[in-house]
């Protein structure tokens, strides 16, 4: 079995790996273009072209002599015993390819940057699982070294995958986020409403990124700048100060600070109950809001078109001059009240049982409610919105 080390018992178990000829070809392109002094390092070992005969390689081990004078074939048998280490190189150096969001992300599904080789390739075999959003992503390697990865949503862990929708090509994650459970539009791609039900069984590692970004489009790449230490953040004011047309009238939402409504905003939109991202803009560079950012893994780096459009709209609401209305309501009837909008708010309508009429939003009540305190046109208490209504 190769790179396992049976006399330590703490050693991982190691699957048997095959070194793929694609491999093997990709670490002679590879010595090809090394001086004749470089290496070509891996976990554990190197090797380079050895100087001193023409054609020839030398393998060099911590803690051994060197390895002079290999031929190609003695080269290909060092490194197929080595294979699950050459494999690990050659997945990220040649298959998933540049420094980037894709190679960071990949390699963080498996612990890349922290866990050995045979730590990682151990766990592949029993397949490692990573939650991103409502994603649960399965990441497993073949005996050539192969990565593999199951993509589903974290609802459906532990569905047989007969029993669900398979996709193969990536690209139908467009149809996949396009509605929610009930078959709604989905206008906020990270909004925790993308709906269950299928399988992307077997994707490579460009497939499955590729996916991933479809499913969350840039959450990767901000999750990525922000590892770098180059996240980008557009704060509250900056943002609605490059507002115009119809969203201009956001930019007279200042009013003193202007703080309390932004907390209002961020509240209502930003939770981590309506969106994934964790939030990461605040009111200014100076001025942090109160309400918390959210737990999500990836960031959010300034108000998205939702935040904006919403926004607006209650821009021009919150203009309106308050008025007073006098109603007469039982403490239960106001408990109600309290209750429906709670349920709203929180997206608990559908939750509730049509027989439970012990809860304040049960549909019956609501109704009740409306049939005693509502007049034919409406007005709740037979109070008309406008006193101008009322002649």
């Amino acid at each position: 079995m190769n790179d396992a080390d049976p006399t330590t018992a703490e050693e991982p178990v190691v699957p048997d790996i095959d070194l793929p000829s694609d491999a093997f070809d990709a670490v002679l392109d590879a010595l090809g273009d090394l001086a004749p002094d470089d290496r070509l390092r891996f976990e554990g070992f190197a090797v380079g072209r050895d100087p001193g005969a023409e054609d020839a390689y030398v393998l060099e081990t911590a803690g051994d002599d060197p390895r002079t004078g290999l031929s190609e074939r003695d080269l290909h048998a060092a490194l197929d015993d080595r294979a699950p280490r050459v494999t690990d190189w050659y997945v990220f150096e040649r298959v998933v390819g540049e420094f980037g969001p894709r190679r960071a992300f990949l390699r963080w599904i498996e612990d890349a940057d922290g866990a050995t080789v045979a730590t990682r390739y151990a766990a592949l075999a029993e397949g490692i699982e990573r939650a991103w959003g409502q994603l649960r992503i399965t990441a497993t390697v073949t005996d050539r070294g192969e990565r593999r990865y199951e993509v589903r949503h974290a609802d459906d862990a532990g569905v047989p995958r007969a029993e669900l929708t398979a996709h193969d090509d990536p690209l139908d994650a467009r149809d996949v986020v396009k509605l929610d459970e009930k078959g709604r539009y989905r206008p906020l791609k990270t909004a925790p409403t993308l709906h269950s039900g299928w399988v992307f069984p077997e994707l490579g590692p460009r497939d499955a990124y590729e996916l991933v970004e479809t499913v969350y489009p840039a959450t990767v790449a901000n999750w990525h700048r922000e590892r770098e230490g180059d996240l980008d953040v557009t704060h509250w004011r900056e943002a609605m100060a490059r507002q115009s047309g119809i969203y201009g009238v956001i930019k007279t939402w200042d009013r003193g600070e202007g703080y309390e409504h932004v907390n209002w905003v961020a509240e209502a939109c930003c939770d981590d109950s309506q969106c994934l991202k964790r939030r990461e803009w605040q009111y200014d560079d100076e001025t942090d809001l109160d309400v918390d950012g959210g737990d999500g893994l990836f960031p959010c780096r300034e108000p998205c078109s939702v935040v904006v459009s919403a926004a607006r709209r209650w821009t021009r609401l919150e203009s309106e001059q308050p008025r007073t209305y006098e109603f007469e309501l039982t403490p239960s009837e106001k408990e109600q009240l309290e209750a429906v909008v709670d349920a709203v708010a929180d997206g608990r309508i559908d939750e509730i049982r049509e027989a439970d009429t012990k809860e304040g939003a049960n549909r019956y009540r609501a109704r009740f409610l409306r049939a005693k305190l509502f007049d034919d046109a409406g007005n709740l208490g037979g109070v008309p919105t406008d006193p101008d209504d009322a002649e």
